[in-house]
């Protein structure tokens, strides 16, 4: 529960903060580039939904928790590697991966995805919001375009993602800070070294789920 706190919790407003803006900019962009008359105007509304489910919710915010998460557990583990304290542990007779590392991976299984469904839910709402507030689209053009040709399978897409994407995310960080040898400096380069790897692993994995389940 604490892993959870620490890995999900503590990350809603960014999430937030993110999700919401993104879902603006979808919206007026998508706005812009629509100019032709043969167009429905509720199309930006489809556009910016499916966008969303499919790949900004999902993809978008892992690769934030990447970098917040992430960096946090390798360099968590790393300060407790390079203090001795996972060696206390060993020494205890207690398995240290076992102990520090599964609670996280199953923190990030459990919590990516409840972080992806709020960041899906406020970035339609902050597509509405910017949208009918710069007066683009109108409210009932909007409510009726994301409820037009609506695909109920994207939203079960939508939660694989983030279930593997917490995997890899987790796995590859704890990897980084357990196997941290030498001192501070070497705390911050696997701290690097975990979010940039768990960057590509999101964007390999991105490409073969939707291979494979698309």
């Amino acid at each position: 529960m604490e892993e959870c706190v620490g890995i999900g919790v503590n990350s809603i407003f960014i999430v937030a903060i993110v999700s919401t803006f993104i879902g603006a900019v979808s919206c007026i962009q998508t706005a812009y580039n629509l100019v032709s008359p043969l167009i429905p105007v509720s199309t930006v509304a489809l556009i910016v939904r499916d966008m969303t489910i499919l790949e900004l919710a999902p993809t978008i915010t892992c690769i934030v928790l990447a970098g917040k998460v992430g960096s946090n557990i390798a360099g968590e583990l790393g300060t407790m590697r390079i203090s001795e304290q996972v060696d206390a542990l060993e020494v205890m007779g207690i398995n240290s991966s076992s102990y520090l590392v599964l609670p996280k991976v199953l923190a990030a299984m459990f919590t990516f995805p409840l972080l992806v469904i709020l960041s899906a839910f406020l970035g339609i709402l902050g597509g509405y919001l910017a949208g009918t507030l710069t007066g683009v689209i109108s409210p009932r053009d909007y409510i009726y375009g994301i409820r037009d040709s609506f695909v109920p399978y994207n939203i079960f897409f939508m939660c694989l993602k983030p279930f593997v994407f917490g995997f890899l995310i987790a796995t590859i960080s704890s990897y980084q800070g357990y196997f941290t040898k030498g001192g501070a400096l070497e705390v911050g380069q696997s701290s690097t070294q975990a979010v940039t790897n768990s960057c590509i692993a999101i964007l390999v994995a991105d490409y073969a789920l939707a291979q494979l389940f698309l």
